[in-house]
């Protein structure tokens, strides 16, 4: 099934230009990939190998299903902007994602060390010229910049420690070299470049000074499946990593990431308060949740890694609705400032509706699975240190606020936007793109047993 869906992915990449309805096309063979690839991994609870390179386990499979649920939805979520442009630029557009979405297939299914490394950076190229080549400002070439700037900083040490454990255990398979390496003593330097590219990509405070930029600058197709999943490959590198490095918790390195990572959630929630670009808050979000799941991984027990997973999976889910909502309000005001698309409750009530699920979601209110991530995460940074309990509530508190911030800015008052007049209806591909969102977070509150994982 998984080599049936590569195929099918691989075949995408060359439809547009064969295709006399590319978007149609593109998407149709996206949805069945899609469906393969879930049918595949759904109930997965055990390692299913499917070659010598490619299987799954309760680790990738959520993942991976995450990344075929979202590019037919990001590719609907594109469809205005596709308008307006010529007929090479779309079919390049339709490229990039296909590619994307089959190097994404690959990162999460690949098991061996080297070839992770080949996929995990792979994901550069279609996510940087989507970003380049299709953003709207002519500051994203600067943001394209620094987001190249940073993932090859952390990709050449990450690089160093990938072949150097393969000279020590004469393998990159993950599995095997887990069993070699588990319980070698680590020192603090080389636990940190070891792990930083994972650091940068989830990305930890202080090294995420390419995510607003990329965010704000790139369409909105890029900034979904950049929040939604190339945020979460981090993640996913850590929990494939941290387990060899035994006991990790007790260097010193571990420690002050942690302590980073806490302060960052503070910081980056502040920082939202402050925020008159929709997207920018949105970005700035995803720092300030990351950062906590990043400090829950590097705890390294089934509780923490339990939580960080369940928000990994349903953060993903929400910041994708969240710049998928953004770019609705863009497109009938066509601006992203806070202070100027206002009054939308009253011009359009059904977006309203999905603002209010997409918020109580990211503010992580019971009983959504966000919820349920968060306080596991809690409850393991309390036993680590009790001290984290007050840095929690705050940011807890804080993003509270500014969810509640954002929807009383762009849903009540009056609209101060006179340039292009709001439409009162959504459009149904608009009202199915943010029902295909919801409906997974509410199969989880029902079943979160989908997504259970152990370290």
């Amino acid at each position: 099934m998984l080599t049936t869906s590569l195929m099918i992915s691989t075949l995408q990449i060359i439809t547009p230009w064969m295709s006399k309805t590319p978007w149609k096309t593109c998407i149709t063979l996206s949805s069945i990939t899609a469906m393969l690839v879930m049918t595949t991994n759904s109930f997965q609870t055990d390692e299913m190998t499917f070659s010598h390179s490619l299987s799954s386990n309760f680790i990738s499979s959520p993942l991976m299903m995450l990344s075929v649920w979202l590019t037919p939805l990001m590719l609907l979520a594109s469809k205005t902007m596709l308008l307006n442009k010529t007929e090479t630029q779309m079919k390049t557009f339709l490229t990039m994602t296909s590619i994307l979405q089959t190097t994404l297939i690959l990162t999460f299914s690949v098991n061996e060390w080297i070839l992770f490394f080949i996929m995990f950076e792979t994901t550069l190229i279609p996510t940087l010229t989507l970003i380049t080549k299709y953003g709207a400002q002519k500051e994203r070439l600067m943001a394209g910049t620094y987001f190249m700037i940073y993932t090859l900083c952390g990709s050449l040490p990450l690089l160093a420690s990938l072949l150097v454990m393969n000279t020590k255990t004469g393998t990159s398979n993950m599995t095997i070299t887990m069993l070699q390496i588990n319980g070698m003593e680590m020192k603090n330097m080389w636990w940190l470049i070891s792990l930083s590219g994972f650091f940068i990509k989830m990305p930890l405070f202080s090294m995420h000074l390419w995510l607003p930029k990329a965010h704000v600058e790139a369409p909105v197709a890029g900034s979904m499946i950049l929040a939604a999943v190339l945020l979460k490959m981090g993640g996913y590198g850590l929990m494939r990593m941290t387990p060899m490095f035994t006991p990790s918790s007790l260097l010193t390195a571990n420690k002050i990431i942690m302590a980073l990572a806490l302060w960052g959630t503070l910081m980056t929630s502040m920082i939202c308060l402050r925020q008159t670009d929709l997207k920018a808050l949105i970005a700035y979000s995803s720092v300030a949740h990351m950062s906590m799941t990043t400090a829950a991984i590097l705890i390294v027990t089934s509780w923490s890694w339990q939580g960080a997973y369940n928000m990994m999976i349903a953060h993903g889910l929400t910041s994708s609705m969240l710049f998928a909502l953004s770019n609705t309000i863009y497109e009938r005001s066509n601006t992203r400032n806070l202070t100027i698309s206002r009054g939308y409750k009253t011009l359009m009530p059904s977006m309203y509706m999905w603002w209010l699920l997409a918020m109580m979601s990211n503010m992580s209110l019971p009983p959504s699975i966000n919820f349920l991530g968060e306080i596991m995460m809690i409850f393991s940074l309390t036993s680590w240190s009790v001290i984290t309990v007050m840095i929690t509530a705050m940011a807890t508190l804080l993003t509270a606020l500014y969810s509640l911030y954002t929807i009383i800015m762009t849903q009540h008052g009056s609209s101060l936007n006179k340039t292009k007049t709001p439409t009162n209806s959504m459009k149904p591909t608009e009202m199915l793109n943010f029902l295909m969102h919801t409906a997974p977070l509410l199969l989880m509150i029902m079943m979160p047993s989908l997504i259970k994982i152990s370290c």
